[in-house]
Protein backbone atom coordinates (compact mmCIF):
# COMPACT_ATOMS: atom_id res chain seq x y z
CA UNK A 1 0.00 0.00 0.00
CA UNK A 2 1.50 3.34 -1.02
CA UNK A 3 0.66 6.75 0.31
CA UNK A 4 -1.15 9.19 -1.89
CA UNK A 5 1.01 12.23 -2.56
CA UNK A 6 -1.08 15.31 -1.90
CA UNK A 7 -0.07 18.81 -2.70
CA UNK A 8 0.14 21.18 0.22
CA UNK A 9 -2.61 23.75 -0.19
CA UNK A 10 -2.89 27.21 1.30
CA UNK A 11 -6.25 26.25 2.81
CA UNK A 12 -4.77 23.18 4.50
CA UNK A 13 -1.85 25.23 5.82
CA UNK A 14 -4.22 27.81 7.30
CA UNK A 15 -6.38 25.08 8.87
CA UNK A 16 -3.29 23.44 10.37
CA UNK A 17 -2.09 26.80 11.73
CA UNK A 18 -5.49 27.38 13.36
CA UNK A 19 -5.37 23.98 15.09
CA UNK A 20 -1.74 24.54 16.12
CA UNK A 21 -2.47 28.02 17.48
CA UNK A 22 -4.56 26.73 20.38
CA UNK A 23 -4.37 24.04 23.02
CA UNK A 24 -8.16 23.97 23.50
CA UNK A 25 -8.66 21.01 21.14
CA UNK A 26 -11.06 22.85 18.81
CA UNK A 27 -14.02 21.38 16.97
CA UNK A 28 -14.35 21.55 13.17
CA UNK A 29 -17.05 24.21 13.56
CA UNK A 30 -14.73 26.44 15.62
CA UNK A 31 -11.91 25.89 13.12
CA UNK A 32 -14.32 26.78 10.30
CA UNK A 33 -15.28 30.06 12.02
CA UNK A 34 -11.61 30.97 12.42
CA UNK A 35 -10.76 29.97 8.83
CA UNK A 36 -13.57 32.17 7.44
CA UNK A 37 -11.73 35.20 8.86
CA UNK A 38 -8.81 34.44 6.54
CA UNK A 39 -10.67 32.73 3.68
CA UNK A 40 -14.20 34.20 3.58
CA UNK A 41 -15.47 31.79 0.89
CA UNK A 42 -14.21 28.57 2.53
CA UNK A 43 -16.88 25.91 3.10
CA UNK A 44 -17.38 23.72 6.15
CA UNK A 45 -16.92 20.70 3.86
CA UNK A 46 -13.49 21.98 2.83
CA UNK A 47 -12.53 22.31 6.48
CA UNK A 48 -13.69 18.74 7.22
CA UNK A 49 -11.85 17.34 4.18
CA UNK A 50 -8.62 19.11 5.09
CA UNK A 51 -8.87 18.04 8.74
CA UNK A 52 -9.25 14.44 7.54
CA UNK A 53 -6.16 14.79 5.34
CA UNK A 54 -4.15 16.30 8.21
CA UNK A 55 -5.18 13.39 10.47
CA UNK A 56 -4.30 10.84 7.75
CA UNK A 57 -0.91 12.49 7.27
CA UNK A 58 -0.25 12.31 11.02
CA UNK A 59 0.04 16.08 11.40
CA UNK A 60 -2.85 16.38 13.86
CA UNK A 61 -4.82 14.07 16.15
CA UNK A 62 -8.58 13.58 16.12
CA UNK A 63 -10.15 12.93 19.52
CA UNK A 64 -13.72 11.68 19.21
CA UNK A 65 -15.80 11.02 22.32
CA UNK A 66 -18.68 9.52 20.37
CA UNK A 67 -20.44 12.89 20.17
CA UNK A 68 -17.98 15.34 18.67
CA UNK A 69 -14.50 15.30 17.16
CA UNK A 70 -11.87 17.66 18.47
CA UNK A 71 -8.46 18.23 16.97
CA UNK A 72 -4.97 18.53 18.44
CA UNK A 73 -1.73 19.59 16.75
CA UNK A 74 0.28 18.12 19.63
CA UNK A 75 1.13 14.75 18.10
CA UNK A 76 3.66 13.75 20.76
CA UNK A 77 2.55 10.79 22.89
CA UNK A 78 0.06 12.06 25.47
CA UNK A 79 -3.40 11.39 26.83
CA UNK A 80 -6.46 13.54 27.45
CA UNK A 81 -8.90 14.39 30.22
CA UNK A 82 -12.45 15.40 29.25
CA UNK A 83 -14.51 17.35 31.77
CA UNK A 84 -18.03 15.94 31.92
CA UNK A 85 -19.30 19.26 33.31
CA UNK A 86 -17.90 21.96 30.99
CA UNK A 87 -16.78 19.76 28.07
CA UNK A 88 -13.18 21.03 28.09
CA UNK A 89 -10.46 18.69 26.90
CA UNK A 90 -7.05 18.84 28.59
CA UNK A 91 -3.71 17.27 27.72
CA UNK A 92 -2.20 14.77 30.15
CA UNK A 93 1.45 14.13 29.45
CA UNK A 94 2.56 10.58 28.82
CA UNK A 95 3.69 8.90 32.01
CA UNK A 96 2.91 5.88 34.12
CA UNK A 97 -0.43 5.35 32.40
CA UNK A 98 1.30 4.32 29.16
CA UNK A 99 3.67 1.95 30.94
CA UNK A 100 0.81 0.29 32.82
CA UNK A 101 -1.06 -0.23 29.54
CA UNK A 102 2.04 -1.65 27.82
CA UNK A 103 2.78 -3.99 30.72
CA UNK A 104 -0.77 -5.37 30.83
CA UNK A 105 -0.91 -5.76 27.04
CA UNK A 106 2.49 -7.48 26.87
CA UNK A 107 1.44 -9.96 29.56
CA UNK A 108 -1.51 -10.87 27.30
CA UNK A 109 0.75 -11.27 24.26
CA UNK A 110 0.17 -7.92 22.53
CA UNK A 111 2.90 -5.60 21.30
CA UNK A 112 1.99 -1.98 22.00
CA UNK A 113 3.38 0.68 19.68
CA UNK A 114 1.25 3.53 20.89
CA UNK A 115 -1.43 4.31 23.43
CA UNK A 116 -4.25 6.84 23.46
CA UNK A 117 -6.42 7.27 26.52
CA UNK A 118 -9.19 9.73 27.34
CA UNK A 119 -10.06 10.04 31.01
CA UNK A 120 -13.48 11.44 31.94
CA UNK A 121 -14.41 13.33 35.09
CA UNK A 122 -14.63 16.85 36.49
CA UNK A 123 -11.84 19.37 35.87
CA UNK A 124 -10.29 21.50 38.66
CA UNK A 125 -12.12 24.65 37.48
CA UNK A 126 -15.52 22.96 37.69
CA UNK A 127 -14.60 21.29 41.01
CA UNK A 128 -14.03 24.76 42.50
CA UNK A 129 -17.55 25.82 41.53
CA UNK A 130 -19.14 22.56 42.70
CA UNK A 131 -17.51 22.57 46.14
Amino acid sequence: MHKIKRRNTQQRNIIYDIVASTNTHPTADWIYEQAKKQIPNISLGTVYRNLKVLVEEGKILEINDGKVSRFDANISPHHHFKCENCGSLYDIEEGELLYINKDIAQKKGYTVNNSFVVLYGICPKCNEHIS
